[in-house]
């Protein structure tokens, strides 16, 4: 009697070529908004570490210093069925004087950069609320590889500058391209299918 072949070691088994084609789930919905939740700001400041001390090495053990204690922080989190589920952008934002304000440590979770657009909703929120509490000027201090997504969002360039070893452009915001934004609950960003 001729038995069966045993397939129960090979059923999770994947052609190479399939798994070259593999894409990783990227949900469809994020909430853009000010961090109002214990979890958001805590997960926002480890990917904040993340991103700033691991990957770049900008700062040793914590990039957060004295901004951090009167900055509104915002975040970018991934929802899934419509609830929110990871922190995957961040952005602060701080009125420096009376009409400057300043946007510093944008983030985006490297898993989530093919949503290309996370990194823009973040920016036209900071200065979006900025502008609803009297911004007359938005200034950041931006790494020179991400001058060209900025400069598409109606930044420009006022002065080059070198920070903790990095090239960087100090750059200002077109305010009159960006409306007030006076809700405190941000927006729902969808990706296109």
């Amino acid at each position: 009697m001729r038995s069966e072949p045993d397939t129960t070691a090979t059923t999770d088994w994947v052609p190479a070529c399939a798994v070259a084609r593999a894409v990783a789930f990227v949900p469809s919905e994020y909430l853009v908004k000010p961090a109002s939740e214990r979890w958001e700001r805590r997960d926002a400041m480890r990917l904040r570490r993340a991103v700033f001390c691991t990957e770049q090495g900008l700062f040793e053990r914590d990039d957060r210093d004295a901004l951090d204690r009167e900055a509104t922080l915002l975040v970018a989190v991934a929802c899934v069925s419509g609830m929110p589920e990871q922190v995957v952008g961040t952005v602060r934002i701080l009125e420096s004087a009376p009409g400057q304000w300043q946007g510093s440590r944008l983030a985006v979770h490297p898993d989530y950069r093919r949503v290309a657009w996370l990194g823009s909703e973040l920016i036209r929120l900071a200065v979006g609320i900025a502008h609803a509490r009297g911004a007359r000027q938005f200034t950041a201090q931006v790494q020179s590889q991400n001058v060209p997504l900025f400069r598409r969002l109606h930044w420009q360039t006022l002065e080059k500058t070198e920070l903790q070893g990095r090239s960087h452009h100090r750059m200002q915001a077109e305010l009159a391209k960006y409306p007030p934004c006076t809700g405190t609950a941000g927006f729902v960003a969808r990706r296109a299918a």
